[in-house]
């Protein structure tokens, strides 16, 4: 019986030392984050973790949680920390870090937070790169911090002009296409710019291929293209396009009507009603011919297209 007393007198020693310690630690965690040592902080957070995950202990569950909060918030102190130096591969490190502990625990917020700054540090690392035109380097960093946020609209638009100049063009557009198509106000620039620029590659890649005489190559790459995005105002254009260019009319005259109402800029829209309008005039539709004209109201086929409304008129 004494032997028996004595193991219990010891089992519950060890059990009071346990809860002691787990705020003792806690303690010692406080203290080091008060004194900005984040590091020591994440190590002491980690042992009230260890200590006090399986008490029951309402005390302990609360120290628990609150070790399970501050941890990510430590990591993004120090990845903040690294930033600031311009230490960006440990900044790197602590944001990711920050993340992952920060989904691990649930913290959602602190998870996103992390992530924008993980893009921040490849959006700055990516920089020098791009500046001096290595778009392959630029496109291998940008490409992780799109990654990690692809709300940064404007590293993806660095992004995308990278794939572009690297000739990489169903890359770039699928970026663009994402800048654009995001409607907060808050994007509303970069937005406008992701549709200007993928106009100017589409037409650059359009124009290369026309020089070529390969009309087939066009639609293939514009079909290629609405098969990701059926709606792409964009594409349905230059497909339209393309179709007059080879002069199969009878398939301009199928895709244009659909094609016109996706435009979202007038001049745009003018444009393939007047390229509608062209493809019946050459099968001598008239009637059809005239009424496409005249929704040609701006841009630059509407002196044409008054031209061949009055010689249509005659």
């Amino acid at each position: 019986m004494k032997k028996l007393f004595v193991m219990v007198v010891a089992l519950m020693a060890v059990c009071t030392l346990a809860a002691q310690d787990v705020k003792t630690v806690y303690n010692e965690a406080a203290a080091a984050y008060g004194a900005k040592n984040h590091k020591l902080a994440i190590e002491k957070f980690q042992q009230v973790i260890e200590l006090g995950i399986d008490s029951e202990d309402p005390a302990d569950a609360s120290l628990v949680a609150t070790a399970k909060k501050t941890i990510p918030g430590c990591y993004f102190q120090l990845g903040g920390r690294s930033f600031m130096a311009k230490n960006y591969e440990d900044a790197l490190a602590q944001f990711q870090a920050s993340a992952e502990t920060a989904e691990l625990y649930g913290d959602m917020t602190r998870l996103q937070k992390a992530k924008q700054w993980v893009a921040k540090v490849y959006q700055t690392q990516g920089g020098e790169a791009y500046n001096n035109k290595d778009y392959a380097t630029a496109a291998g960093i940008f490409a992780k911090g799109y990654e990690a946020d692809p709300d940064n609209t404007g590293m993806a638009l660095n992004l995308a002009m990278s794939y572009c100049e690297l000739g990489e063009f169903e890359k770039g557009i699928e970026v663009y296409e994402a800048v654009a198509s995001k409607t907060h106000p808050k994007y509303a620039e970069d937005a406008a710019k992701a549709k200007e620029m993928m106009a100017l590659y589409t037409n650059n890649k359009v124009a290369a291929l026309q020089g070529a005489g390969d009309f087939d190559g066009i639609i293939a790459l514009a079909d290629a293209q609405l098969e990701k995005n059926p709606a792409s105002a964009l594409f349905q254009s230059v497909r339209v396009q393309a179709y007059l260019g080879k002069k199969d009319y009878a398939k301009v005259i199928e895709l244009a009507p659909a094609a016109a109402e996706a435009q979202t800029d007038e001049a745009d829209k003018s444009m393939v009603y007047y390229q509608l309008a062209s493809a019946h005039n050459a099968l001598s539709h008239r009637e059809q011919a005239i009424a496409a004209f005249q929704k040609v109201t701006t841009g630059p086929a509407a002196e044409n297209a008054k031209a061949a409304l009055a010689e249509l008129n005659k």
